[in-house]
């Protein structure tokens, strides 16, 4: 007679009565999350969007492509920042808000947008990208966003207490950091309510930044930050890219990342490699996955998703500026729902939800 396993037992058995097992292996996730179809892209370029641009004059600032949103609740409504492009290429940060976080209005005009002050030499050329807000403890709303030049990435930091009107704090680093590639910082948060709220770890706030190599940094203030080093003094890569997997290229961080009972997660973006990927995807395919850090020490990696929740598939994913993305940046719990927004081909915003508690 062939021996079982308690676990094999189990399995059968709530089988047996249609009970759905639960994955012990995926608790830790947020899973699943479904594309919300019959709403998606939910936003898209448009050409009657004027702006009178300090730098360039009359601009159609969102004519080109809109992608790579954050979220944020506010007064019953989600918002969301994101990022538009002109047909000359240069980004600004757009805001939208929604009842049901599916169908959304915009404002007319950009919120963040490169202009003849003190960030002007970081942004001038190609603009405010990618943007990631939080809240502090006092209700301002804290925003990591990309400046870039043409040239290189630079993280920057700008606040708010109502999202319409941004103060620019300057380059996240100082010293040889600041004029290196950075971009892409996801804070660690609590969860309040609707509300993510920056909290520290062991005395310091944390963020996860930079697309390829995977750093982490701490700060005092959510203002100034400071690398993780090595024993070289050099900023310490904490988690790589994996052959064969979906992340085999880079991987980059995705929305806030959340302190949680089971440790910090943190939902990313991964690209295929070209010469030793997923060799079902294509090269250069982003896609998303889920990491775990331990709450009490944010560079130590707990656990990670063996594949990636969320590829593209859909036409207005596989083509467009860039094809082959699912760019994940905005994530909000909202009426009892997470609402997962990301880029599709550096084109159009789309979103996905999920019922997970």
């Amino acid at each position: 007679m062939k021996s079982f396993t308690v676990a094999q037992y189990c399995l059968g058995l709530a089988l047996l009565i249609g009970i759905a097992p639960r994955v012990v292996a995926s608790d830790w996730q947020l899973l699943p999350f479904n594309k919300a179809d019959s709403v998606n892209p939910i936003l898209t370029p448009r050409a009657e969007s004027m702006f009178q641009d300090p730098v360039n004059g009359v601009v159609k600032w969102e004519e080109a492509h809109v992608f790579n949103p954050t979220a944020v609740v506010r007064n019953g409504k989600i918002w969301l920042l994101y990022r538009a492009q002109d047909k000359a290429g240069v980004s600004r940060l757009g805001l939208a808000w929604s009842d049901d976080g599916l169908h959304f209005e915009r404002r007319p005009e950009p919120v963040l947008f490169p202009a003849n002050d003190s960030m002007k030499q970081f942004e001038a050329g190609g603009g405010c990208e990618d943007p990631r807000v939080v809240e502090d403890d006092s209700g301002n709303y804290v925003l990591t966003y990309t400046g870039y030049d043409g040239k290189t990435a630079r993280l920057l930091v700008a606040t708010s207490r109502d999202l319409v009107h941004w103060s620019k704090q300057g380059p996240a680093f100082s010293g040889e950091l600041r004029d290196e590639w950075t971009k892409s910082g996801s804070i660690v948060c609590r969860q309040k309510g609707e509300r993510f709220i920056a909290t520290k770890v062991k005395g310091s706030y944390w963020m996860y930044f930079r697309d390829s190599k995977f750093l982490l940094a701490d700060s005092t203030d959510l203002l100034h930050w400071q690398p993780v080093t090595d024993s070289d003094g050099k900023p310490r890569s904490i988690v790589k890219a994996r052959p064969g997997k979906f992340d085999s290229d880079l991987i980059e961080p995705g929305p806030q990342a959340l302190l949680r009972d089971e440790g910090i997660l943190l939902l990313y973006n991964g690209v295929n490699a070209k010469a030793n990927g997923d060799p079902g995807l294509p090269a250069g395919n982003f896609a998303s996955g889920q990491l775990l850090f331990d709450k009490n020490d944010a560079a130590r990696e707990l656990k990670r998703s063996n594949t990636y929740f969320l590829t593209p598939d859909r036409p207005f994913e596989i083509t467009g500026q860039v094809g082959n993305v699912c760019f994940i940046e905005g994530l909000a719990h909202f009426k009892n729902k997470w609402f997962l927004y990301y880029g599709t081909a550096d084109s159009k915003i789309a979103v996905a939800v999920s019922t997970h508690l």
